[in-house]
């Protein structure tokens, strides 16, 4: 079996149930110029491998290409990988990350740049507003936390326990400045990691946050 991604670009549609309706208005469509050097280089960078080591369950990826749009399979174990290369190719060309296992539509548009780390499917290069109200209600085994980092102490991270409430934390730069709260509201999380993103604190009294020493 092989996982898939498909590339479209930014803005093309608003919501995972959209991408169908616009990859068939790709059929017969000419290869943009930015899916041809996308697809050139994921081949090329597959090709410089051993087989055993090859990241793609089908290729060349160039033949998966359509209009606008790129189907990109790839092994299990290689999902992580394969998601950081498309990130790191397509996202400076303004292209979208849909991972149709999962119904997901990672887009740019939108976006803040973090480093963010979701416990069940790794590591993002930025979050966007419907992203965190997707993800947050969904954290489960075996990884159920996610992680938004900015660097030098600055972070939010939430821990969804198996009862349903949420421990949420956030760093502002120093362990002195370490605080923690509990919910069990999966939206207010998602809010408040969305706000934090955005240096918004306005709503943080929502919840009562309490220093955390080390």
């Amino acid at each position: 079996m092989s996982y898939d991604h498909v590339l479209l670009p930014a803005g093309a549609v608003s919501t995972a149930t959209e991408v169908d309706g616009f990859l068939t208005a790709q059929d017969g469509q000419p290869v943009a110029a930015a899916i041809a050097e996308i697809a050139a280089e994921l081949d090329k960078r597959n090709a410089e491998l051993p087989e055993a080591d090859s990241f793609l369950a089908v290729g060349p990826v160039a033949d998966s290409a359509l209009g606008q749009a790129l189907f990109v399979s790839s092994p299990y174990d290689a999902i992580g990988h394969v998601r950081g290369l498309l990130f790191e190719l397509a996202t400076p060309r303004g292209y979208a990350v849909y991972d149709p296992q999962l119904s997901w539509l990672i887009d740019p548009d939108g976006s803040v740049p973090l480093a963010v780390t979701h416990g069940g499917a790794g590591e993002f290069p930025y979050l966007t507003k419907s992203l965190v109200e997707l993800w947050i209600p969904e954290l489960g085994a075996p990884g159920p936390y996610l992680i938004a980092d900015r660097g030098d102490q600055f972070y939010i991270q939430t821990y969804r326990h198996e009862d349903g409430h949420y421990d949420l934390e956030y760093r502002d730069g120093s362990p002195e400045k370490h605080f923690a709260a509990v919910t069990d509201d999966a939206r207010i999380v998602s809010q408040l990691i969305w706000d934090w993103a955005n240096d918004d604190r306005s709503r943080f009294d929502t919840l009562k946050w309490e220093k955390l020493g080390f």
